[in-house]
C-alpha cells in the first residue's frame, strides 16, 4: 500500500443526518434513511476506534478532527468530552490535536461553551445574514424562525472567547446585497467567513437549477463587491476563505480547500455507524467503500476506488477549462456542479464558471501585485 498523504480531513457524522432544524436547501436531509429508522449516536467503542485510526492515519502533527451533521451537538456534550479524553489518551507525545465542529448554534449553552473553551474547539456557525435572509431557508421542524436562537449561541461563543467561523450559504435572495451581508457578519465580530454558493441541480429547469439557487454571475459579482471592501478595510483582521484560497495561486501554493484542488478525495465522510463514503456530496451506495469497524481508515483513504474518485476531477475537465487563464485558481471547482455545457457545446462545465471567472479575473491584478511585492519584484 502507498504511503498515506497526511493532508486529509474526515467529516465525521456522530448523529448522521439528524438535525433539530429543517433547512429547505439542506443536501443531507435525504440521508436520514442511513439511520435505518434508528435514533442512535455513534457508539463509544466505534468512537474510540475512529479516533485511534485517525491519529494513526495522520501520523504526524497537527491532527484535525471535523465534527459534522446533521446537527452534531445532538450527540450531547458528554460524547465530545469522551472524544477529547480518547484523543489525549491515544495521541503520540508530539501530536497536537485540534477539533472543529459545524453547528447551527441553536442548542449551545454555557455547558457547551465551557467545554469548547477548555478543549480549544473551533466552531463553525451556519448563518445566512440578517434575519430576513437567514429565515428564508433556515427554519426549525415546525417551520418557525431559528434566527434568535442562533444569535444567542453566537453571543455565548463570543462571551467565552471561542473562535468561530461564519458559514454563509449564498442564495438567490442574499446574493443581491453583498455589503449588507458582509457588514452584518463584521458587526458580530466575525474573524473568519466562508461563503457557500447554493447550487441545487434540477434537470429540465432553466439553467438546470432550482429557483432558489444562486445565479452564477450574481455570485461572482457578490464576491467581487465583498472583496473590494475586504481589500480596503479588512486585510489582516478578517479572513474570507475563498479570498485566501484564490491568493494561494499567486504564491504557487497548493490549495487547501478541496473545491479548488486539482484532485479530490481527501475529504471523505464517516457516518455514525462507521460507514466510509468518498465525499460529503456523494453519500450514496456507489460511493460507500467500507466501514471503519472492519477496515482501517488508512486503507479506506488509499483504496483504489477512492484514488480513482479523486483523479476523476482533473481527468474530466473540458477543453474550455484547460485553456482558461484562471484555471489554477479554480481547477473546475466541485464535480457535482459540472452539469452545463461550454460555449462550444462540450459537456462538463461547472454551473458556477461564469461567476468564478468574473471573480478570479477581478482579483488577479491584486494577487499578482501582492506576489511581486512578496518576491521583491518591482511594481
Amino acid at each position: 500500500m502507498e504511503n498515506i498523504d497526511p493532508d486529509f480531513q474526515v467529516f465525521v457524522k456522530p448523529v448522521g443526518a439528524r438535525c433539530n432544524l429543517r433547512c429547505a436547501y439542506c443536501y443531507y436531509l435525504d440521508k436520514e434513511e442511513l439511520l435505518h429508522g434508528n435514533q442512535s449516536v455513534m457508539s463509544a467503542s466505534l468512537l474510540e476506534k475512529y479516533i485511534v485510526q485517525h491519529l494513526e492515519a495522520t501520523g504526524g502533527s497537527p491532527v484535525f478532527f471535523s465534527w459534522h451533521g446533521g446537527e452534531p451537538t445532538l450527540a450531547g456534550v458528554e460524547f465530545f468530552r469522551q472524544a477529547a479524553v480518547w484523543q489525549e489518551k491515544h495521541r503520540r507525545p508530539e501530536q497536537r490535536v485540534f477539533n472543529g465542529i459545524q453547528t447551527n448554534a441553536t442548542l449551545l449553552n454555557h455547558t457547551w461553551c465551557r467545554f469548547f473553551a477548555e478543549e480549544n474547539f473551533m466552531v463553525g456557525v451556519s448563518l445566512d445574514g440578517p434575519q430576513s435572509f437567514h429565515d428564508r431557508f433556515r427554519k426549525n421542524r415546525q417551520g418557525q424562525s431559528a434566527f434568535h436562537r442562533t444569535m444567542k449561541g453566537l453571543e455565548l461563543l463570543r462571551a467565552y472567547g471561542i473562535p468561530f467561523e461564519i458559514l454563509c450559504v449564498v442564495h438567490r435572495e442574499n446574493v443581491k446585497t453583498p455589503l449588507e451581508v458582509y457588514r452584518f457578519f463584521k458587526s458580530l465580530g466575525a474573524r473568519f467567513i466562508t461563503f457557500l454558493p447554493l447550487v441545487e441541480h434540477r434537470p429540465g429547469r432553466p439553467e438546470g437549477v432550482s429557483h432558489e439557487s444562486v445565479p452564477s454571475r450574481d455570485f461572482g459579482e457578490f464576491l467581487c463587491t465583498v472583496f473590494d471592501e475586504w481589500k480596503e478595510k479588512d486585510i489582516g483582521r478578517l479572513q474570507v476563505q475563498i479570498f485566501e484560497e484564490a491568493l494561494r495561486s499567486a504564491f504557487h501554493q497548493d490549495h487547501t480547500l478541496c473545491l479548488f484542488k486539482k484532485t479530490c478525495g481527501r475529504v471523505p465522510v464517516v457516518e455514525w455507524n462507521g460507514d466510509f463514503y468518498s465525499c460529503d456530496h456523494y453519500v450514496d451506495h456507489s460511493h460507500l467503500l467500507g466501514n471503519i469497524g472492519g477496515t482501517d481508515l488508512r486503507h479506506l483513504l488509499d483504496d483504489p476506488r477512492q484514488q480513482a474518485f479523486g483523479r476523476a476531477k482533473s481527468d474530466s475537465l473540458p477543453r474550455y477549462c484547460l485553456e482558461c487563464d484562471v484555471l489554477d485558481m479554480c481547477n473546475g471547482e466541485c464535480p457535482r456542479n459540472r452539469f452545463v455545457r461550454t460555449p462550444s457545446g462540450e459537456p462538463g462545465l461547472n454551473y458556477l464558471c461564469a461567476g468564478y471567472r468574473l471573480f478570479f479575473k477581478h482579483i488577479k491584478p491584486f494577487a499578482d501585485t501582492v506576489a511581486a511585492v512578496w518576491n521583491g519584484g518591482a511594481l
